[in-house]
């Protein structure tokens, strides 16, 4: 049914380069140093094989449906060339997807102030709004640093404006959001849009949809606040701890979770399945061998996610939070800080879409800029967010300290540098902002900060905001240095870019 038969397989060693890394670290902790039960261990390291084996099924899945819907969509409202129609479905898409997007299933669920559904619909209209008007900016060629200066200078001013306990879960939401669902479904979208236009630009215009769906929840969850009464007694509400005994209450545990999970993955997958069966009735009218590749694809897609979310909740994330709450009890709790940069350092090289990135900007820049330094740089950049995050946890600090000062330092950047490196700066957060942040790095926070006597809701949340904000300025700095060191050809050329998309870029040469 695929095309590649080896293609499971190279998506398990994906998902073992993602997942191993923090796993062994974990074991040489818990083994040697930081006395956990053995029951919990047993836990995590079965949950660790259901995570591998779960976003191995659902990133082949993602591929061969989700991508392929995203594409077949895209391009039946580009031959309709009806604005209205375009936003309208835009609109429409960008909420059913985020729905089902399974790092915003994990943030929700662990958001103890506020009530999970209410939370995912909120995120979900944010991106959906964002995504109509991305699909707008690319038709209408408006550039992309402009908007990204109206609507932070937005989120900024309801920033100040919010209280802290929903302030950090905003700016989280932004970086949960562009994950492996909703990603490949709304670049695919992108370019099949872009196609409308005949300009040499349109394609290169495609760059950027991820920024600014990034954008749309985070403003969705500030304009939240104002109205929602959250319940502040959860605001130190523990994630739920699933330890076990022996090994017989355990597959039961893991047994009896199967079908809660299994209901909300068919309940979050029922929007986008619904639209394409109507769009494919209506519309689409796919050959029946395309039709079943993308029906198979759905079906990966959903047993992948209930894997994956069975893994998370019973078994990762519960040591996660164990872990960080051992570390916070005792008299060194300042060695989170450079643990979590430690995990940091491994969840961003273990990240598929990072290497690409790399490789792309090293064609961008015609050498000036290598795939090892630029791997080094961002790999500095994300273990010192996750650092800073455990600073946060440990001091108290409000996040405005850390994501004002720094998107500023990125909105100044990209009045300089070239508008390419702009979109894929802002594109890159929603790449190292990956599934292991939200299902072990969050918790593992958590943990830390109930430990220690904080908020968790102001003080743990804002982690995967910081992840997500990091590479904006390093990967807009590496294109500086390109600009300094080169000067602008007139020709382009064509690549593919993170998302697996060809695309329109300008290259650079060195002199």
């Amino acid at each position: 049914m695929f095309d590649r038969k080896d293609v499971t397989v190279e998506k398990i060693k994906e998902s073992c380069r993602s997942v191993l890394p923090i796993t062994g670290i974990v074991l040489f902790l818990t083994l040697f140093f930081i006395p956990l039960s053995s029951g919990l261990l047993l836990s995590f390291l079965l949950g660790s094989i259901f995570i591998i084996v779960g976003m191995a099924l659902f990133n082949i899945g993602s591929d061969v449906s989700m991508s392929q819907i995203g594409a077949h969509i895209g391009a039946k409202m580009t031959h309709s060339r009806k604005l209205s129609l375009i936003l309208i479905l835009s609109l429409a898409l960008g909420i059913a997807i985020t729905v089902a997007e399974p790092d915003l299933q994990v943030l929700a669920n662990n958001a103890s102030n506020i009530n999970t559904m209410a939370l995912i619909i909120t995120v979900s209209v944010g991106v959906g709004f964002f995504l109509m008007l991305s699909m707008l900016r690319i038709l209408l060629g408006i550039p992309l640093k402009y908007l990204l200066f109206v609507f932070y200078g937005a989120v900024f001013v309801l920033a100040f404006l919010t209280k802290g306990d929903m302030l950090s879960v905003a700016f989280d939401a932004g970086g949960v959001t562009t994950g492996p669902m909703t990603v490949p479904f709304i670049m695919a979208m992108g370019v099949g849009v872009a196609a409308i236009r005949s300009d040499e630009r349109a394609k290169a215009d495609s760059f950027g949809l991820v920024a600014l769906c990034s954008i749309g929840p985070i403003l969705a969850v500030l304009v939240l606040s104002f109205f929602y009464k959250d319940n502040s007694a959860a605001n130190n509400a523990l994630l739920e701890v699933r330890e076990f005994e022996t090994s017989v209450s355990l597959g039961f545990g893991y047994l009896r979770a199967f079908p809660k999970y299994m209901a909300e993955v068919a309940l979050a997958l029922l929007p986008i399945f619904g639209f394409f069966i109507l769009f494919q009735y209506i519309s689409l009218r796919l050959q029946k061998k395309a039709m079943a590749r993308i029906m198979v694809g759905i079906v990966y897609t959903y047993v992948g996610l209930v894997l994956f979310l069975t893994g998370v909740n019973v078994g990762f994330s519960s040591l996660g939070f164990c872990l960080g709450e051992s570390m916070g009890r005792s008299s060194f709790s300042w060695v989170s800080i450079p643990f979590a940069g430690l995990m940091g350092w491994f969840i961003i090289n273990a990240e598929p879409a990072v290497h690409v990135l790399n490789k792309q900007i090293n064609e961008i820049s015609a050498g000036a800029i290598s795939e090892k330094t630029m791997g080094f740089t961002l790999s500095v950049a994300i273990a010192s967010a996750m650092g800073l995050a455990m600073v946060r946890v440990l001091t108290g600090l409000s996040i405005l300290y850390f994501v004002v000062p720094g998107y500023f330092i990125a909105l100044i950047l990209a009045i300089f540098v070239s508008p390419t490196f702009t979109a894929m700066a802002f594109d890159a957060g929603g790449v190292a902002s990956g599934p292991l942040t939200a299902t072990f790095a969050l918790p593992f926070a958590m943990g830390v900060c109930t430990a220690t006597g904080g908020n968790v809701m102001t003080d743990a949340f804002g982690l995967v905001a910081l992840v997500a904000m990091m590479p904006l300025i390093t990967v807009q700095v590496m294109g500086a240095i390109a600009m300094i060191k080169g000067r602008k050809r007139t020709k382009t050329i064509n690549i593919t870019d993170v998302y697996g998309n060809d695309d329109i870029i300008e290259l650079w040469e060195v002199n």
